[in-house]
């Protein structure tokens, strides 16, 4: 999938804030707005420039001040700022999610409303569906999210943008939740990455047999970070009506076919562990409303895909020591 000449021309010369903008999908929407003429104005808590051609600023977003600062005078607000973490830092640490996403959140929705931003879109998340098989916008709500925390979080802010709704009858925030997203730019810290980048990282290391929880038969929703990022740009352009909408791969892949497309992309020893858990059996998104109403069509393949991913993670192998780690922090 590539942006139409006609979105991109909308992007042109427009003042553009990506919070989160160093993160796996903000540095590919950061990288579009720039290839498109947009003055892009980053914010992270990292140590990392992600492109020269963008305004980098650093601080948090737990500051309401600092918030109203940076989105003043832009046209467009990118809210892509969030946690990633394994399931085991989800459970085990559960404040060091739920606290500064819930300050990070309210926060830069509200500079938003304050200062009037033309258009707005905010990057939710699969974890705030209740657990299911097959993830649909209309069944999003029906009980509590399947990430416990982190997923009320996220739920609490498209809450704070429908209130908006009510109240100020504004209709130019957008929602979309993703699903498992992967790609350059990922983390990679050994202590807390999700599937994806911890096989990479313990490929990296060495580990032989690379040894894989479950007997690979569980099937997930693996999205590409270039596909999703377009889309967050498609939510911002057309809107969501005040709804959220499904951003994944368009298919689900068994933990075996992951394994197996990733050894096609650099040889490694592997054994599946049926003794071990799997995991839930299925978790996929349906994403026919996010092709409708934005015309979303992911196109990368898993193995093009994790070829970009690792050709990146090569070179990029520290770039995790240059981020803002939340759970090394925890007890503070």
């Amino acid at each position: 999938m590539s942006l139409s000449h006609d979105v991109m021309k909308t992007l042109r010369g427009r003042t553009a804030l990506v919070t989160g903008g160093t993160g796996l999908i903000g540095r590919q929407i950061v990288e579009i707005l720039c290839d498109a003429g947009a003055n892009v104005r980053v914010v992270s808590l990292d140590r990392i420039v992600v492109d020269e051609r963008a305004e980098h600023v650093q601080g948090d977003l737990a500051d309401f001040r600092f918030c109203k600062d940076v989105a003043q005078g832009m046209d467009y607000v990118f809210h892509v700022a969030g946690i990633k973490g394994s399931i085991d830092v989800t459970k085990s640490r559960p404040a060091s999610f739920f606290v500064p996403l819930l300050m990070m959140n309210t926060n830069m929705l509200e500079a938003c409303r304050v200062n009037r931003v033309r258009k707005v879109v905010y990057t939710s998340s699969i974890g705030a569906y209740p657990s299911a098989e097959v993830f649909r916008e209309a069944d999003g709500d029906d009980g509590p999210p399947m990430d416990m925390f982190p997923g009320w979080a996220k739920r609490m802010a498209e809450m704070q943008i429908q209130a908006y709704r009510i109240q100020y009858g504004l209709e130019n925030f957008a929602v979309v939740r993703p699903c498992n997203v992967y790609g350059p730019g990922d983390n990679f810290d050994p202590d807390n990455a999700m599937v994806i980048p911890s096989l990479m990282s313990r490929i990296r290391r060495g580990e032989d047999p690379l040894l894989v929880w479950g007997d690979g038969s569980a099937v997930r929703d693996f999205a590409y970070s270039r596909d999703v990022a377009e889309g967050v740009i498609l939510a911002l352009h057309h809107g969501t009506k005040g709804r959220y909408v499904n951003l994944g791969s368009g298919r689900g892949y068994t933990i075996r076919e992951l394994v197996e497309t990733l050894n096609s992309v650099t040889a490694f020893n592997y054994r599946f562990d049926a003794t071990k858990s799997s995991g839930f059996p299925r978790r996929v998104m349906d994403i026919s409303l996010a092709r409708e109403m934005l015309g979303y069509d992911p196109q990368t393949s898993l193995l093009e895909g994790l070829r970009n991913t690792w050709e990146w993670f090569l070179t990029h192998e520290s770039e995790y020591l240059s981020r803002k780690n939340y759970f090394a922090e925890a007890g503070v």
